[in-house]
């Protein structure tokens, strides 16, 4: 292993083996309060998301478009967080924080890929709301089983093959720097500081591409709620207003959420070097976002409040 601990004139004699994360390594008093706190988040994330879709599964008044999407989306969060959180616990746990060059590819990966559902998925939530609120007749008509799986598959498999050839890209280009990531785990921006030559047009390829990837549906939702809102003012009791926005405010929130903090990581000018900020603000749409969605559906959610209590219920009564 002594090949990655080279210098950066070393670097360009022997390829690359593996890199150090590391993570939170410049806290150390931290490292186990650190551990306690991402442990708590990650349980709730899969415990809160489980339940979601057991619910919403199980509960015969939830059998429509709006929460065959929602389960869909609690899912997604299981397998979005848990591409890094694993990672991240057992770093904060051991000494050896190296991760090889092809785990990093795959990191890396499966991250995108799962980011770029959630904005797909986030999308056609809206679109969902947008037609049950702004053609409450033919919603059934249009928002039939047929379309909803259509929808739904083709939200987990578009970004399947852009991302192979993107993160194989990214991981071709020579590494001759220092090993050690600055983050804690492979996102692109540390990964491209450690490359050698001229990335300029690689970072601009990252730049245009989350441009698409975070502007496109965060633009379709802004204009799905503008008619969505604009719909609702023109409703003429107030409890018919009130109704109609509690059944959009719970995914309006998600989506400020995620699409707030994404914008802010990748599509804010980047300073010379990767800062504890930029780390933070991963860390809060990787983590934190995702522990308060299941919170944010629940609570908000009438429906899904009933559904849970009179699961628990018939837990507790067998």
């Amino acid at each position: 292993m002594e090949s990655t601990e080279q210098n950066p004139l070393q670097g360009n004699q022997t390829p690359l083996m593996d890199f150090i994360l590391l993570g939170f390594s410049d806290v150390p008093d931290l490292q186990e309060f650190l551990f306690g706190v991402f442990l708590i988040m990650y349980v709730i994330i899969l415990m809160g998301n489980s339940l979601i879709i057991i619910i919403t599964k199980v509960d015969p008044s939830l059998q429509t478009p709006m929460y065959f999407f929602l389960r869909n989306f609690s899912f997604l969060e299981i397998c979005y967080v848990s591409v890094t959180a694993p990672r991240l616990l057992t770093d904060l746990w051991r000494p050896n924080r190296s991760i090889s060059v092809l785990a990093c590819a795959t990191q890396m990966y499966f991250f995108l890929v799962f980011g770029f559902t959630e904005c797909l998925i986030l999308t056609t939530m809206a679109y969902d709301r947008y037609v049950a609120i702004c053609n409450p007749l033919r919603y059934p008509l249009i928002m039939n089983n047929r379309l909803c799986i259509q929808l739904a598959v083709s939200c987990w498999v578009t970004g399947i093959p852009a991302h192979i050839g993107f993160t194989y890209l990214i991981f071709s280009l020579p590494f001759c720097r220092s090993n050690h990531l600055n983050h804690f785990f492979c996102d692109i921006p540390p990964v491209l500081k450690l490359a050698c030559g001229d990335t300029f047009m690689i970072e601009m390829l990252v730049y245009a591409i989350a441009l698409l990837v975070v502007t496109i549906p965060f633009m379709l939702i802004l204009g799905s709620y503008g008619k969505i809102i604009s719909t609702i003012l023109k409703l003429p009791s107030a409890a018919g207003r009130a109704k109609a926005f509690s059944t959009c405010s719970s995914h309006l929130m998600v989506v400020l959420l995620f699409f707030g903090s994404a914008t802010t990581t990748y599509l804010s000018p980047k300073s010379s070097n990767l800062t504890g900020t930029d780390k933070f603000l991963s860390l809060f749409y990787t983590i934190v976002t995702p522990t308060f969605n299941p919170m944010i559906y629940c609570l908000r959610n009438k429906d899904v409040m009933v559904a849970l209590k009179k699961f628990l219920l018939k837990w507790i009564v067998l």
